[in-house]
């Protein structure tokens, strides 16, 4: 693993160009089996490191259909040149009395530029007027990178058991204001 987060011997993925068919579209049950195989991935648990895998397909349908029928939720697909990349979620945190933001993207479309996309067409879909937050691992990049090209900042520091890891660790909070707009092109 690189000091970005990566495996050194993986070769970059070419970027995402602009002519590409990145689409969001609603989650819908069958688009769980995707979700299910794309987080049993050992270095995507480990960046994502607070997300709970899950190795069995029905637990992992158990606890993701309430996420699809919540009026609290918002999650959306990552539909990338006709194959489920990954997915787009919102949730209200009520211990912070706030709404944040994640995302989950199939090893496979990693550093093509799909996240900083797909984030950027979800904020501007879903949530044009209002601050957002979002979380992740200190050590994770390319996280923080595709947050930071879609406006977010730097709001504080915690750390918290991450369960993909088995241990504390150390994340940043990010906020993005409503009227930050994010660079053209991504």
């Amino acid at each position: 693993m690189d000091e970005h987060g990566g495996d050194p011997a993986r070769l970059p993925s070419p970027p995402l160009a602009p002519e590409q068919q990145l689409t969001l579209r609603p989650a819908r049950p069958e688009d769980l089996d995707a979700f299910f195989e794309q987080q049993l991935d050992p270095e995507a648990q480990h960046m994502a490191a607070f997300t709970r895998p899950v190795d069995d397909r029905e637990a992992f349908r158990t606890q993701w259909e309430p996420r699809l029928n919540s009026d609290q939720n918002i999650v959306r697909t990552i539909w990338f040149e006709g194959e489920i990349a990954g997915y787009m979620l919102s949730y209200y945190n009520a211990e912070d009395e706030r709404t944040e933001v994640a995302y989950w993207l199939g090893k496979n479309y990693w550093g093509r530029g799909i996240a900083a996309r797909a984030l950027r067409a979800f904020i501007e879909a879903e949530f044009p007027a209002q601050t957002l937050y979002a979380r992740a691992a200190k050590d994770n990049v390319r996280s923080l990178r595709v947050l930071e090209k879609c406006g977010f900042t730097t709001a504080g520091e915690q750390t918290g058991f991450a369960h993909a890891r088995g241990r504390e660790t150390a994340e940043y909070v990010l906020r993005r204001e409503p009227d930050h707009s994010t660079p053209a092109g991504l």
